[in-house]
């Protein structure tokens, strides 16, 4: 079993979606004797950016490129095979300005490969990671589940949800902290619910 974990936010140890994938990798590997883990930081090694010069350099041989764009896109390849070897995806993913870090969107970037990930058909794209499973260690400020009223708001697990949905993952859950912001007995409930549910996940 190969499981890929990424974290994505820029608070080091203080984070919680850094605490949060790490205790559902501390549960996969309690259940899953053998797993094998390849971990990606992408805020501390952050992906390049897209841009029209990096774009145009993965469209020719790689001799036609500059060192440094030869360098940018051997490092979205290699990501691009890590998610292609993974059976199960750890995505730790905070809420920044109610949607997902700059960091993690460059790593979705990375991965939307027509041909690899996804293709066109005559009823329109699908996605070709079918039968991979992802789990997501989510943390926000405040509370924007759909029956609140910050829930318009949220641009943060749907990205996400919606993404994998269309490279073929749909084998997603969700653990959550939310509230973190508001205080410290908030904070500390709904990380202990967040926690006490990644106890419980299934063996991967």
């Amino acid at each position: 079993m190969n499981v890929l974990q990424i974290d994505s936010s820029i608070l080091g140890e203080h984070s919680v979606s850094r605490t949060l994938s790490a205790a559902i990798v501390a549960r996969l590997r309690e259940t899953t004797p053998g797993l094998a883990l390849t971990y990606r930081d992408v805020a501390s090694h952050p992906l390049p950016q897209f841009t029209g010069a990096l774009a145009g350099a993965l469209a020719v041989p790689p001799e036609q490129r500059s060192a440094e764009l030869r360098r940018d896109a051997a490092l979205l390849v290699t990501v691009l095979e890590e998610v292609l070897a993974a059976d199960l995806i750890v995505i730790g993913a905070p809420m920044y300005n109610f949607g997902l870090p700059s960091q993690l969107k460059a790593w979705l970037d990375a991965l939307a490969v027509p041909g690899k990930t996804f293709r066109y058909t005559a009823s329109g794209p699908e996605g070709l990671l079918g039968g991979k499973r992802a789990i997501i260690a989510s943390s926000r400020g405040g509370f924007y589940g759909a029956d609140t009223p910050r829930a318009p708001f949220e641009h943060q697990e749907s990205h996400l949800v919606s993404f994998l949905n269309f490279v073929g993952i749909t084998d997603i859950e969700v653990v959550r902290a939310e509230g973190v912001n508001l205080g410290p007995e908030v904070k500390q409930r709904e990380l202990q619910r967040a926690l006490q549910q990644a106890a419980e996940l299934k063996a991967a």
